[in-house]
Order: C-alpha cells, then structure tokens, then sequence
C-alpha cells in the first residue's frame, strides 16, 4: 500500500507543485501508474546493486566508485527508453551533479527525511499527478535509506583510497557521513500522461 503521508506530503508540495489538476483525463488509474513507477524503481536498484557488487568483486570499492559513475547513469537511461518514463536517481546531498533534484524532488525528500522507513520496513514513497497542461506529470518518488553496504563509500569512516577515488570522480561530492537507515537519495519517476497510457497498454498486453 501506498505510504499513507502522502496526503501530507502532497500538502507540502503546494508551493513548488500544482494540486492534482482538475482538468485531468488520463485512462490510467493511480495504483496502475504506482505499480508500473514502482516496478520501475525496484529494477533500478536490482541492476544498479548487482552491478556494483560486481565491480566491488573485481575491482574494489575503490574501483567500484568510478565504476558507478557509468554504470548508474547508463542504467538510468535505458530504463527510461524502455518506458518512456523519466528515471532517476536524486539526492539533497548528491554526490554526482546530474543528480542535483527538482523542486519538486527537494521538497519531498525534504519530508521523508525524518522517516526514509514506513512502519511495514519498506523505503517511503509518495506518488501524484502535478503541473497543468503540458506540464502535466505523474510524480513517483521513493526513498532509498543507507544500507550496510553503502557505508564503504558514503558512510564516516571511508578508506583513504576511496575517499581518493571519490575525490578524483566526483570533485563536488556531497555524499559522505549517512548513519544506516538514513535517506541516502531516492529513486525519481516522472510520467507524461501519453507515456504512462502508453505503459499500462503495453503491460496490459493489448
């Protein structure tokens, strides 16, 4: 089920975001455009951790920081060809500068923050329909909390190779010092009416 403050978090988007409009006319449903927004996430962070344990086996964390620089945006942009959804990764303190959020990002994020785990042990999630017109998008976002696995790179005590590698790939890098469980980023799904119909036909196999 949908995290149930996100009727509180919508309410704190007023300021950067437009209420679901009333003029919208979609023939996809909320908990369809959930659904597909979720499954799109959760193959993010499949590809995306597989891949970087790869590269933690055979090159290091070291190397695995540099790896994840390709890797991640690669990632990124297939998933949203395959969609035609936008898909992202973002951060209020991102390490690399294409993940720099929206307003709308911010503002969410900012509210998840102080609780990146709903009460069923799952990362937190909002998701809603903002803008008017041609403006108009489904926006999914879902917190992605610091696991154990992060720490080597983005925790406090980093090796210094790392840090070096961290350093040399990311000169700007905001992304160290997150205790377990704290909002690392989020997971940024962003639909146009015409591509989320388009998905939902194309998942309902007509």
């Amino acid at each position: 089920m949908i995290n149930k403050r996100i009727p509180i978090v919508l309410a704190l988007l007023a300021t950067v975001a437009a209420a679901p409009p009333a003029d919208t006319t979609t023939v996809t449903s909320d908990d369809t455009a959930i659904a597909l927004s979720r499954a799109l996430a959760a193959q993010f962070q499949q590809e995306l951790g597989g891949a970087l344990q790869s590269a933690i086996k055979t090159q290091g964390t070291a190397g695995a920081v540099t790896a994840c620089a390709t890797i991640a945006p690669e990632v990124a942009d297939r998933l949203s060809a395959q969609s035609g959804a936008s898909v992202r990764r973002t951060a209020l303190r991102n390490r690399n500068p294409l993940a720099v959020p929206d307003a709308h990002e911010n503002a969410v994020m900012t509210a998840l923050a102080a609780a990146p785990i709903d009460a069923a042990g799952k990362p937190a999630e909002t998701a809603g329909w903002t803008g008017l017109g041609p403006e108009q998008r489904f926006r999914y976002i879902r917190a992605i909390p610091t696991a154990e696995m992060c720490l080597s790179c983005h925790g406090t005590n980093i090796a210094p190779d790392v840090v070096a590698a961290i350093a040399a790939t990311y000169p700007d890098d905001k992304a160290t010092g997150f205790a377990p469980g704290s909002m690392r980023g989020a997971f940024s799904i962003s639909w146009t009416p015409e591509a989320l119909a388009s998905r939902a036909k194309a998942a309902a196999g007509r």
